[in-house]
């Protein structure tokens, strides 16, 4: 299952969107973070929004692979899992972590928490749960091969994955197995109601209660990798490999409504707490928003956020610049954003703003930036041009593309 979702997330292309361009790769985690939107992309960085002012607030780049998992904590602080196998815990603010959890060989898939404890799958094929406390952990084993996903629901710790069953684990660490499907399970979500929805490789959706018992909500065709449900349970948000979200009333499991996104695949799903909003991410790179109600999508996140280019400019150059707009602005005035303003940018030295606190790996400024580095930069990519660097992995394959975006920002940034 591990080689078939990274075969997926590489194999589709991206594709123009309506939303946010901040992820230089698929958004692979969505969670509502107090009255912020917290992303995890597979381009190894957690970004947090700010959707009532559509812009960027932080970027937290400490992850050394794709960052599969974001979690707001009963306590407040966010956590952060994924391919590295590390779990971070993040304060208020800062660009390092509070609190480090270690202890997974394999990529952390997912996670949930319940009061005090933490709960995280991974693909080394275990389940552990946390103290948030003392950070200590209790590994808990039954399942074969990869752990996709957790839940807490009625006071227990449920989990499921590549071998197709679901488990209830007792507080004495050994496990009950409510269902088996047969089928990998890629997706696990707790209900208001007590009960868990299930979703596998097969496009299934199945409602399982705490007695174990089994009620279908959807069958299709494609594999459903992502789960949300409204704040007040009655509706649950699919997402698939192939791109559609469909909105399922609860408990009937009627379809009353799709989102008709990009054709890729959507990976992640969130509800505003009003249950108004759906966010959703994917391959695409974008986090797109949606009215519950009509399925229609609500404009882009980064609109109110925009900054006017300067008129006459490279048009193609201009387009291009809109990936970077999500943390950057051009003018030294502008309002604060994740990254520096790009004013004065060419012949500066790197880390070189006044008042932004740039990571350790910028803030020696060993390069200048000129057309020939900053092509070097989208390039080769951040991760290795700069690497440490908190800024998201972008890249300009296109030279074209390249030379209209140097063009744009030679006088732009002037």
């Amino acid at each position: 299952m591990r080689r078939l979702l990274l075969l997926l997330l590489l194999a589709a292309s991206p594709a123009a969107g309506q939303d946010l361009a901040g992820h230089g790769g698929p958004v692979r985690a969505l969670a509502m973070h107090g009255a912020l939107l917290a992303s995890g992309g597979f381009d190894q960085a957690v970004i947090l929004w700010d959707p009532a002012a559509g812009r960027a607030r932080r970027v937290l780049r400490w992850h050394r692979g794709a960052v599969n998992a974001v979690l707001t904590l009963p306590d407040g602080r966010l956590a952060t899992a994924g391919e590295d196998a590390r779990i971070a815990l993040w304060g208020a603010g800062g660009n390092e972590p509070e609190r480090v959890l270690e202890g997974h060989s394999e990529p952390v898939a997912a996670l949930a928490a319940e009061g005090t404890r933490l709960a995280s799958a991974a693909w080394d094929g275990t389940v552990r749960l946390w103290d948030l406390g003392t950070g200590e952990a209790r590994v808990l084993e039954g399942h074969a091969g990869n752990v996709n996903a957790v839940a807490f629901a009625g006071g227990a710790l449920h989990s499921t994955g590549q071998d197709g069953t679901l488990r209830r684990w007792e507080a004495n660490g050994s496990a009950r197995t409510l269902a088996e499907f047969g089928l990998p399970r890629t997706a696990l979500l707790a209900l208001p109601d007590g009960s868990l929805a299930v979703a596998g490789v097969d496009g299934t959706v199945t409602l399982v209660s705490a007695e174990g018992t089994q009620r279908d909500l959807r069958t299709g065709p494609r594999p459903v990798i992502a789960l949300a449900a409204a704040p007040d349970g009655r509706t649950l948000a699919v997402g698939t490999i192939g791109g559609a979200v469909e909105l399922l009333d609860l408990p009937l499991g009627r379809v009353r409504g799709t989102l008709e996104g990009p054709g890729l695949p959507v990976w992640s799903l969130a509800f505003a707490p009003d249950g108004a909003t759906l966010w959703s991410g994917g391959q695409d790179r974008r986090v797109r928003r949606w009215d519950a109600a009509t399925s229609r999508p609500l404009g882009p996140l980064t609109q109110e956020a925009e900054e006017a280019a300067p008129a006459g400019l490279d048009r193609l150059g201009a387009e291009v610049w809109r990936a970077c707009q999500a943390c950057h602005m051009l003018r030294p005035d502008a309002a604060p954003m994740a990254g520096p303003h790009l004013h004065g940018l060419f012949g500066r030295r790197m880390g070189s703003v006044l008042g932004y606190a740039y990571s350790e790996r910028l803030a020696r400024g060993d390069i200048v930036w000129t057309a020939e580095t900053v092509a070097d930069l989208f390039t080769r990519g951040p991760d290795v041009v700069t690497p440490g660097t908190r800024m998201p992995v972008q890249r300009v394959s296109d030279p074209e593309e390249m030379q209209a975006l140097i063009r744009f920002l030679q006088a732009a940034t002037r």
